[in-house]
């Protein structure tokens, strides 16, 4: 996918999936809990290519998680690359929240086919697509590294998860309830 080839991003959570089954998507990214069923969502879509990662929203292994790997992200650059899937109109990424997972993995994307665009305006863009963004840091990690990014997804996403936190002051209590206070402290120190 390249992105003169894709008219339009979405990203959102299971319980918007369906009010997007008419707006011509053509190709899906869903990230889900490991056992998540098929999201009924889709029962509202046409015809579209859809690959489906079953892996939960955490930063690291924890009882009965299963943490994003280097796998995970590998095979997001590979639902990118996909030159045989022909070129995407209308690409939805989607996790349980559209929060994390899925803002991490069109980050990704756009980084891929946009080597040369800083991380900075491509974060954002992906913060103009889905405002309440929060892309999970351990996915940018490995990106950033594949990518060759030099660290520079890792300091812009802090720099987002740092306006997030001016804006949604809750969202640091919350966030080291659910493990993920090292998101919070590299927030709070960007």
């Amino acid at each position: 996918m390249t992105p003169a080839s894709i008219t339009l991003h979405t990203v959102c959570g299971l319980e918007e999936l369906a009010r997007h089954g008419a707006s011509g998507v053509d190709r899906v990214l869903s990230l889900l809990d490991p056992g998540t069923p098929e999201p009924a969502g889709f029962a509202a879509y046409g015809a579209h290519r859809r690959t489906t990662l079953y892996f939960h929203d955490c930063l690291g292994p924890g009882d009965g998680l299963v943490p994003p790997e280097p796998d995970h992200v590998a095979e997001i650059l590979a639902f990118g690359r996909d030159r045989e899937a022909g070129p995407a109109a209308h690409l939805l990424v989607h996790c349980h929240y559209g929060l994390s997972r899925s803002t991490a993995a069109l980050l990704i994307l756009m980084s891929d086919a946009e080597p040369t665009v800083e991380a900075e305006t491509l974060v954002r863009r992906l913060h103009a697509i889905r405002e309440p963004a929060w892309p999970n840091a351990r996915m940018i990690g490995f990106a950033d590294r594949m990518l060759d990014r030099q660290g520079t997804l890792n300091e812009a996403v802090r720099r987002l998860h740092k306006l997030q936190l001016g804006v949604r002051p809750h969202l640091a209590d919350l966030l080291r309830g659910l493990g993920r206070g090292a998101e919070v402290d590299a927030a709070e120190a960007a």
